[in-house]
């Protein structure tokens, strides 16, 4: 169904059309904003609320600003889709997150009002001071930069670098910190509760409603001007705020809290904070969800709903007779919950994904030893080391893509001192609609060539409990367990555990002429490739290998001694992975054979979803059977080694 935009909406193709508006439209263009937002949303899914909390800070800084020439840096990009409508793509956005349509997130290639690409957190600023010091290096003195900041993103530490360097730079640039207590789940910290103490200062906030306004003036009026005001507001603001202004101790000028969804007010604002030098913070108060009660009261739940009917707000759910397999961060949460029960040295952790991660399980069974430690993944690895130090046993729960911030930890701290952090990486291979920002293609490449770690992958829920199981036993050393985004494929999977011996893969069908070497879940392809070519006469063997290190050599030399014709299967990126690991140790033995790596290739797959993504890099069952058939027909391919 097609949706229609609001009458103002309909005009504004790009943020021209918008500021050719008088200030008194700017609200009935909010209003229509959001609520074309919730229309698409709710008929083909997405990011929800946190769009929604930025609808009148978006219009304001469009309508001020001149873009694309001056640059709107997003951070995370859940809250880009009201700057996706306003500058050009609005007739698209239906499109949205959907295979060959516009992306999720802020991107370079879609459009030139995409200053920066982003989808993890906390790089804003420091993209933003990049492109300010550029600029005042080419004599753009007029160009503005503004990085969009939410308080949650603000735990990163690169936030903190870039902030601590801006300060010492005299470049135009300006943060503006988007307040609304959110991250996906209720942000945590000392950040939340400073941030708090200042929007709570009534006095500080009288204060701050007219200095902003006197400032922009007196710095039109010299140096000299300036200097006095700036050491007059820092007296005022020292009595009254009691403490020093974080921000302040960092070189910013702090204006607010201002009210985030006053859209007149913020875009007067953003024009005096125009006259202002140097680098500035606006500090906006906002309310994720704005606009749609129920996703203001419960906002994790509606940060990405899902379809859902926008009168009642009854998310939509498929409905099937037969019981669905859960999914594997589901399994992974009542896990933990079990094995902590009898091991009393188990811990959680988790940077800022409790509900993503299902980590939030064991924080309300036992909120004593589960910890959000909110988005900071290199801070989570070496907590979780320090906790090991101490004869603990943390499990680390980060999503793959999310874990590639943390590498340099997960080496210095984890493997060099042989410490047991169980490192479960959530979401590895490709991830679907979320796209190349989140997909999980490089974890296999990027931990099995470090020292003293063991890399497994589980193919169903069962193997997940039993590799979890054996992980938390004694002196076991760095583990990790990667395991897909979604629903498995078994409903009875609680069952008891049992140990997995390290390095131990397993053979799942015996066959002939074709070897198939499957790791984790992508497994389940591989045995609905199996039964389709059974029909057909053609019988392949298939092997788990269930660790990518150590490597089963007792059953890669059972593979090489019986077949001449081997197919390797892994969600994950073809450069360096299990593949690549199979041909070292044919090398290495002096094996030959003819070898076909699936998996993903080394370019960037785009958005779509999980199924569509296996089809286009050629590992779903279908594509398997094709290999498969090619190689026992005798037609060579590209990707074979003899």
């Amino acid at each position: 169904m097609q949706v229609e935009a609001g009458p103002l909406l309909q005009q504004i193709n790009y943020p021209s059309d918008l500021r050719s508006l008088k200030p008194n439209q700017l609200e009935e263009v909010c209003h229509e904003l959001r609520q074309f937002i919730i229309d698409i949303v709710s008929e083909n899914g997405g990011h929800f609320a946190a769009s929604l909390g930025v609808v009148e800070l978006t219009v304001a800084l469009h309508y001020v600003l001149n873009t694309p020439y001056d640059q709107i840096i997003f951070d995370v990009g859940h809250q880009a889709y009201g700057h996706k409508i306003l500058t050009g793509r609005r007739d698209v956005f239906h499109t949205n997150r959907v295979f060959g349509g516009l992306s999720g997130f802020p991107k370079r290639e879609e459009s030139e009002y995409d200053a920066f690409g982003v989808g993890h957190s906390s790089t804003s600023i420091s993209a933003a001071l990049g492109m300010a010091v550029a600029s005042e290096y080419k004599g753009e003195k007029d160009r503005q930069h503004v990085a969009i900041i939410g308080d949650g993103a603000l735990t990163g530490g690169m936030a903190f670098e870039a902030l601590n360097h801006a300060g010492i730079e005299k470049s135009n640039l300006l943060v503006i910190l988007n307040d609304n207590c959110m991250s996906i789940d209720p942000n945590v910290g000392a950040m939340k509760e400073y941030l708090t103490s200042i929007t709570t200062s009534r006095s500080y906030n009288k204060f701050r409603d007219e200095l902003i306004a006197v400032l922009a003036k007196i710095s039109k009026n010299g140096p000299d001007a300036y200097g006095w005001a700036k050491k007059l507001e820092q007296s005022i603001k020292g009595t009254l705020l009691k403490n020093a202004n974080l921000f302040e101790s960092l070189n910013f000028r702090y204006f607010g809290p201002v009210d985030g969804h006053d859209v007149n007010k913020l875009a007067k604002t953003i024009e005096d904070l125009k006259h202002i030098p140097g680098p500035k913070l606006l500090h906006a108060v906002t309310v994720k969800g704005k606009g749609y009660a129920l996703a203001e009261k419960d906002q994790t739940t509606w940060h990405a709903p899902g379809l859902f009917d926008k009168i009642t707000g009854e998310i939509k759910k498929s409905v099937s007779d037969k019981p669905k397999p859960p999914k594997y961060q589901d399994v992974f949460g009542h896990t933990l919950v079990e094995l902590a029960e009898v091991n009393d040295k188990i811990m959680g952790i988790t940077p800022a994904m409790p509900s993503g991660s299902s980590m939030n399980i064991m924080m309300k069974v036992m909120p004593h030893r589960a910890f959000d430690v909110g988005i900071a993944e290199q801070h989570a690895v070496t907590f979780s080391a320090g906790l090991a130090t101490q004869g603990l046993v943390p499990f680390c729960n980060i999503y793959s893509s999310f874990m590639q911030r943390a590498y340099d930890q997960v080496i210095h701290d984890v493997a060099l001192q042989k410490l047991n952090v169980v490192f479960c990486l959530d979401r590895a291979g490709v991830v679907g609609a979320d796209g190349p920002t989140h997909h999980g293609a490089y974890d296999i490449a990027y931990m099995r060539c470090v020292p003293n770690l063991v890399v497994s992958a589980p193919m169903n829920e069962e193997e997940l409990r039993n590799l979890m199981y054996t992980a938390q036993l004694p002196d076991q050393g760095p583990f990790v367990i990667r395991y897909p985004r979604g629903n498995g494929v078994m409903v009875d999977w609680k069952r008891p555990f049992a140990k997995i011996e390290i390095g131990k893969g397993r053979k799942l069908q015996d066959g002939e002429e074709v070897a198939i070497l499957s790791f984790g879940a992508i497994g389940n392809e591989v045995v609905k490739a199996v039964q389709y070519l059974s029909e057909e006469g053609i019988h392949p063997a298939h092997y788990d290998l269930r660790f990518a290190k150590p490597l089963d050599e007792q059953l890669l030399h059972e593979v090489f001694k019986k077949f001449n014709k081997i197919i390797t299967v892994e969600d994950g990126s073809l450069m360096g992975g299990v593949g690549a690991a199979v041909l070292e140790f044919m090398a290495d033995h002096c094996y030959k054979a003819q070898v076909v790596r699936l998996g993903i290739p080394d370019e960037i797959v785009e958005h779509g979803e999980q199924a569509e993504l296996w089809k286009i890099c050629g590992y779903d069952a279908e594509s398997i059977a094709s290999e498969v058939k090619k190689l026992t027909s005798g037609i060579k391919t590209d990707s074979m080694v003899s």
